[in-house]
């Protein structure tokens, strides 16, 4: 915190200044006065030259204006109520001070369609998230979000891939860097994928010592990938901590870790980082650091090669597709011949532009929100809208290519409203605080100069980031196809009769409140759930989770 006569100036996280450095390098009240300076100079500029994580509030008497700001990803977070009378805000939703508590059913419809509830829509009717790289200035003129950070790729530069390779690698080795000032003992989340194993190699060099990192394991096949982190804690030379999170794990924390986020959240990755960042507090860590943002700048996740491959279908003549739609229609004789069953499937799914077809299998709508939910909640809400958010979404994106469209769209959806909060969660519970050293501003800016190719080539996923870490990385992990902490529930829950009494528990109850239907509980765990329990699991799981944050939060409720 900064201040002078006129102004104040708030800072959370690890933000940077062009030429100041960073919170790890300078003392924050002199960072947070630096800050303060440079919106004296520049107004709701000073956002183009901050860097790094963080939420910012400055507060200006003499301009009569507040202004708030949260960095590129919303690695920190700010939500805000206003009424045109007074501004309140705070780190969390449920801090916000000043609103009337009510609970928005179209947040609770949201969070059934994306597992979580994207920005800027709370689950408090009159609160509102700052999305990634956005701000908000208030001021006589009135409220304006404002997106701070453009999402502009340059696609037509062409790099020899060695400087490429050697700037890569030492960005990624300066970020990692910087993450240990000032800390008494710093470890890393190892899953064994890419990122992960990159991020705890790094660890290793630049300590010189065998870096501490943790594994979460499941005793459930087809889950556990430790043999992958374990490839990569030998090739490094780490001190590896391992974990394996069992279903009595999952009754102990199921309803504090929903209890501690600010609204309910469905990653079920939640769990089993949080037990990681546990063993990591007590083994003495006061900071972990994260492989998070890989896949989302690099071009790593299957989806990303799957699009292309139904993009492929729009460049048929129009004519000939429009031959060949009505043989896939849902009644089509096609459809019941083995192999043509496929073929006309991928006919109906590459006819669906994007970004709709991202959500071609949503789990809500493939079970349909009328069996779903209660009538009487549905009325309330537009099932059309988390449409409109991603297509709002896609549409911000300024670039030309597919895969540099996607990964833009999945910076909002799948790290700042998904991935981020699930290791921030995570790691708050257990004590200690978290880096991302793949998402620095460096390193992001680096990645949206590479060209498209490098990151999708042909249907080769992150070609660059493998190719430039060949030789560093052991070639088992460069060739594994990443899997991160799954989480068995679907399983466990229909051979642990304790879990599936608190899933039916937190159903019933879900039932009661009036959002779902009592029909759809019964069949749910009767039926689905036995027959195939990792998909209708996902569904269990965050109802669960809905329940479980309501119950727990009984002032909203």
């Amino acid at each position: 915190m900064a201040r002078d006569d006129d102004a104040i100036c708030l800072l959370i996280g690890s933000p940077g200044l062009d030429g100041y450095g960073t919170a790890a390098t300078a003392s924050r009240p002199d960072l947070a006065a630096a800050v303060l300076a440079d919106w004296r100079k520049h107004g709701i500029d000073v956002t183009s030259h901050t860097s790094g994580s963080y939420a910012l509030v400055i507060v200006d008497a003499a301009r009569r204006s507040v202004f708030l700001a949260v960095d590129r990803f919303a690695i920190e977070t700010l939500c805000y109520f206003t009424d045109g009378r007074i501004l309140a805000f705070a780190d969390r939703a449920d801090c916000v001070p000043g609103h009337d508590g009510q609970l928005d059913p179209q947040a609770i419809f949201d969070y059934l369609y994306f597992h979580m509830i994207p920005a800027p829509r709370t689950i408090f009717r009159q609160v509102r998230r700052l999305p990634a790289a956005h701000a908000l200035l208030v001021d006589p003129q009135g409220v304006h979000e404002i997106r701070h950070w453009r999402l502009r790729f340059d696609e037509h530069g062409r790099p020899a891939f060695d400087a490429a390779r050697d700037s890569f690698r030492s960005l990624i080795r300066d970020s990692v860097a910087e993450q240990l000032s000032g800390q008494r003992r710093v470890g890393a989340f190892l899953s064994g994928g890419t990122d992960s194993s990159t991020v705890a190699g790094m660890l290793c060099q630049i300590t010189g010592t065998a870096a501490p990192v943790y594994s979460i394991g499941f005793d459930a096949e087809g889950y556990d990938e430790m043999e992958y982190a374990r490839i990569a804690a030998r090739h490094f030379g780490c001190e590896h901590h391992e974990y394996y999170v069992t279903p009595a794990d999952l009754l102990a924390s199921i309803p504090a870790v929903a209890k501690h986020h600010d609204q309910p959240f469905g990653n079920s990755s939640a769990l089993p980082a949080y037990y990681c960042a546990q063993v990591a507090q007590a083994d003495g860590c006061s900071r972990l650091l994260a492989g998070d943002g890989g896949d989302e700048l690099f071009g790593g996740n299957s989806r990303y090669a799957m699009q292309r491959l139904f993009e492929f279908y729009h460049s048929v003549p129009q004519v000939i597709r429009q031959a060949i739609e009505p043989m896939c229609a849902d009644r089509s004789p096609l459809r019941r011949i083995p192999g043509l069953k496929q073929a006309t499937g991928y006919v109906r799914h590459s006819r669906v532009t994007l970004p709709s077809r991202l959500q071609s299998f949503n789990l809500l709508m493939q079970l349909d929100p009328a069996q779903v939910l209660n009538a009487d909640f549905l009325t309330g809400v537009d099932v059309h809208e988390p449409a409109r958010h991603m297509q709002a979404t896609w549409d911000e994106c300024q670039a030309g290519s597919l895969i540099n469209r996607m990964l833009a769209y999945d910076w909002r959806y799948t790290l700042a409203d998904s991935d981020l909060p699930k290791v921030r969660g995570a790691v708050q519970m257990a004590g200690i605080a978290v880096a991302y050293p793949l998402l620095s501003d460096r390193l992001t800016d680096f990645s949206m100069t590479l060209p498209a190719d490098w990151k999708l080539r042909r249907f080769k996923l992150r070609w660059f980031f493998k190719e430039a870490l060949r030789g560093f990385l052991p070639d088992e992990i460069i060739n594994k196809k990443k899997k991160g902490f799954g989480l068995p529930y679907g399983v466990w829950t229909t051979r642990n009769p304790a879990l599936l009494e608190l899933a039916r528990d937190s159903l019933d109850t879900l039932a009661m409140r009036g959002i779902v239907r009592r029909d759809f509980v019964d069949r749910l765990l009767r039926e689905h759930l036995p027959e195939h329990p990792g998909y209708y699991g996902e569904m269990v799981w965050i109802l669960t989770m809905l329940e479980q944050w309501l119950r727990r939060n009984a002032h909203a409720a």
